[in-house]
């Protein structure tokens, strides 16, 4: 079985690592090459190690919740090299008027399961609460075509609601517009709340009840994990389970072809022969790939949108930094107007990210709300997100450490209407058997999805007869 993955990031990567696992237990001869256009392995997730601080350029952690990428961990035999979070500190601010409120204790992304806390914050207007309350009594929506999130939240829960929590909270995933983004394709749970419960507030305050409590079977872990040596432990990992002299970095595909019962895979001046490929790039680059071999599956992968971002990380020593740092980080609306789109509290959120008595801080600038806020120079950003902080938390000192990360065109945007897009693509890639889409622009953004979704095309490449 000769078998090309195009793309080293964690998909391409657990894709590979799955090929090689299924290989072996079936006994199969694989044939296994990984191309990879940049000089590196692991696409967004990048892991500095510096003067005691553990700098992450894209992803700090995986949800637990989502089984794929923990028992990914537990077959790599890394699962005891995970660490949580520190619940002592997991709440998360809200920047709103010039100051951090804490987001009500028991606030479950969109709506609240606690009623005291949720009437005595000072996040919400008496209005903004009772317009929110009303989602106890409204009927459900009608069944219909795909609506958006930010439609979806003003519908049961009011403005305020969308404004000051759910749009904040959601750019912190998707670096997304809510009035654009799918609610189906992002966050079905609550649709699904909503056609079963009625209520989404009372939906999550029974799914609460019945979710196992700290310290039960279920519950090890909290919701976000990651390596205690930073996320590019994952991607050392995965790499040093491949065959040797499987991974071409630097090897750019410039398209692929059928070739009677093969694949051609172009690069450069020559090309691979393959009976499958896994295809794990961004859309955009994918549709790049298959404007030959389907041009309708072209245009609809390339259809697909993709926002902009950056992260700034700074270090401190700890005795610069005046607010407690007592949360997780925090959030901050856009019609804050501000550049940040949220602060993480590193260190306090995991350990070992900055040495004894300094603490490190991330922020995040950019994403579909303020595109034209990343085209400016490093300086500018750096400035920007200082002067956030300064505004936020009272930092004046210059930081011991700064590092910028630009991730550009790398966010997948789920517009409304993404499923039919999806099903259609899956559909017509049924006629081009050994093809195969996989990665973060189809079902699923976090790590554990693109899990998932590598490891799927695996195991549907090496079924094939």
């Amino acid at each position: 079985m000769k078998l090309v993955v195009v793309g080293g990031g964690i998909t391409g990567l657990a894709a590979a690592h799955r090929a090689v696992e299924i290989a072996r237990e079936r006994e199969i001869t694989l044939d296994l090459t990984v191309l990879e256009s940049r000089d590196r392995l692991g696409g967004t997730i990048a892991t500095e190690r510096t003067d005691g601080f553990l700098v992450e350029a894209g992803p700090d952690s995986f949800l637990s919740e989502k089984p794929w990428a923990l028992a990914l961990c537990k077959r790599l035999g890394v699962e005891d090299q995970l660490v949580r979070t520190d619940d002592r500190y997991r709440k998360v601010f809200v920047w709103r008027a010039g100051r951090l409120h804490p987001l009500p204790d028991g606030f479950q992304l969109l709506a609240p399961t606690r009623i005291a806390p949720f009437l005595s914050t000072s996040l919400f207007s008496w209005p903004g609460k009772l317009r929110m309350a009303m989602d106890l009594v409204l009927p459900r929506g009608g069944v219909g075509e795909d609506e958006s999130l930010g439609a979806f939240v003003r519908r049961r829960l009011g403005a305020e609601a969308l404004d000051r929590v759910a749009q904040p909270l959601v750019a912190g995933i998707y670096t997304a517009d809510p009035d654009d983004l799918s609610l189906a394709a992002t966050m079905p749970r609550f649709l699904e709340l909503e056609r079963r419960e009625r209520s989404v507030i009372l939906g999550l305050m029974r799914a609460l009840k019945r979710a196992p409590q700290p310290g039960t079977s279920g519950a090890r872990w909290s919701l976000f994990v990651t390596f205690a040596k930073g996320m590019g432990q994952l991607i050392e990992t995965l790499a040093a389970r491949l065959p040797d002299s499987a991974v071409q970095l630097g090897t750019r595909v410039a398209g692929l072809e059928r070739a009677g019962a093969t694949w051609r895979v172009g690069i450069g001046a020559g090309a691979i022969d393959a009976d499958a490929v896994i295809v794990t790039t961004e859309a955009h680059a994918a549709a790049r790939m298959l404007r030959y071999v389907d041009p309708q599956v072209a245009t609809l992968v390339g259809d697909i949108s993709y926002a902009s971002s950056a992260t700034v990380s700074f270090g401190y020593r700890r005795a610069d930094v005046p607010h407690p740092l007592d949360a997780f980080g925090f959030v901050v609306p856009r019609t804050e107007g501000r550049a940040l789109l949220a602060g993480t509290f590193s260190s306090v959120k995991y350990p070992g990210r900055a040495p004894e008595g300094h603490a490190l801080i991330r922020c995040f600038l950019g994403g579909a709300m303020d595109a034209a806020l990343v085209a400016h120079d490093d300086d500018h950003l750096v400035t920007r997100a200082r002067e956030e902080l300064r505004a936020a938390l009272g930092i004046t000192a210059a930081p011991l450490l700064t590092r910028l990360a630009r991730h550009p065109v790398s966010m997948p945007q789920y517009r409304v209407g993404h499923l039919a897009r999806v099903e259609t693509i899956e559909r017509r890639l049924g006629a081009l058997p050994g093809l195969f889409l996989a990665g973060g622009a189809y079902r699923g953004v976090g790590i554990a999805d693109c899990v998932r979704s590598g490891e799927a095309a695996a195991e549907a490449a090496l079924q094939r007869p």
